[in-house]
């Protein structure tokens, strides 16, 4: 699942969605479908302006630094307009110009001839090419959606899955009530970043939950901002069963697990039976698997004691006999 490769499927973003998820400022925007978007990569087009285009990465998104500019700059009229066109004509995806610099009117005149989106940046450039490319491989990450419900528990996040009526909203907000934090109810967007996976709700239903009898519930509005999480990483599903046949763990010495997106994430699996708290439950599964994260077994530390009663009474045995 990992992205090997620079050049992936293009995705369309429009220009003004552009420059509010990476704190920019439109100089211009063409009005068109949107930007496209096809590379991993940001470029800094400094050898096609100064008159190499043997090769030039057009599919990247173009930064002019302090450098660019300062050297656009110093040409002759002719020759600058020359160089513009060469950049601009490659259609592009956009130009952002970095560190606040003043837009030059020629750069502003060749983005409205090509139609290619223009932004400015207050940002210094090795900052703003960093937060781009951070931005582009969230963007092109692979991702699939899931129905359950993910929450914070402890610091950690977990996915609670079961079939439909179950009561996962309601053991989800007796979580809330009890401190922890919402992340998405009924369904949730994953994406696979290198080697972790991170979740969040879809935008129509953030800090949302649907609730049987009481409807939906803004949990944002009714517990405060600590209530609720924007993102956070996947690392335990618990699967709430009804089902009497399924071999559940008794003593914990099997280990379940899930694969989301290429990666295996551990698993409990929960009986749920009359008179269960079942939120209570899932607080101790986490606290389990957060000692078992560090090192501990509880396994293990009843076979040392069992070890450690074999070695008493073979001793009391032997001071009988003596």
């Amino acid at each position: 699942m990992k992205l090997r490769k620079e050049e992936t499927e293009k995705i369309t973003v429009p220009a003004q969605k552009f420059a509010e998820e990476n704190g920019l400022e439109v100089i211009y925007d063409p009005q068109a479908e949107g930007l496209a978007l096809s590379s991993l990569s940001v470029n800094r087009p400094g050898l096609l302006l100064s008159g190499f285009d043997s090769y030039f990465a057009s599919s990247r998104v173009q930064v002019l630094g302090k450098s660019e500019i300062t050297y656009i700059k110093s040409l002759e009229p002719e020759t600058r307009k020359q160089r513009l066109e060469s950049l601009f004509s490659k259609n592009v995806p956009c130009v952002i110009v970095s560190r606040g610099q003043t837009v030059p009117k020629d750069i502003i005149e060749a983005a409205r001839k090509y139609k290619t989106a223009l932004f400015g940046s207050d940002k210094i450039t090795a900052l703003l090419v960093n937060d781009l490319t951070d931005y582009l491989i969230d963007l092109f990450a692979p991702s699939v959606s899931l129905h359950g419900i993910m929450l914070d528990v402890y610091g950690m996040g977990v996915l609670i899955t079961g079939e439909s009526g179950i009561g996962k909203s309601e053991t989800a907000l007796e979580l809330v009530h009890r401190g922890h934090r919402l992340v998405s109810d009924d369904l949730v967007k994953f994406k696979r970043l290198r080697d972790e996976i991170f979740g969040e709700a879809p935008a129509i239903i953030k800090h949302m939950m649907e609730i049987r009898g009481l409807g939906i519930i803004d949990v944002k509005a009714m517990y405060g901002a600590g209530a609720v999480k924007k993102r956070k990483r996947l690392e335990l599903v618990i699967e709430l069963s009804r089902d009497i046949e399924k071999e559940f763990n008794r003593v914990g010495n099997i280990s379940l697990s899930q694969p989301i997106l290429g990666l295996e994430i551990p698993k409990y699996v929960i009986p749920i039976m009359p008179g269960r708290n079942i939120a209570i439950l899932i607080e101790v599964a986490v606290r389990d698997f957060i000692l078992k994260q560090d090192g501990y077994n509880t396994l293990a530390e009843i076979e040392k004691r069992m070890e450690q009663g074999e070695c008493v009474i073979k001793s009391e045995n032997k001071n009988v006999d003596n």
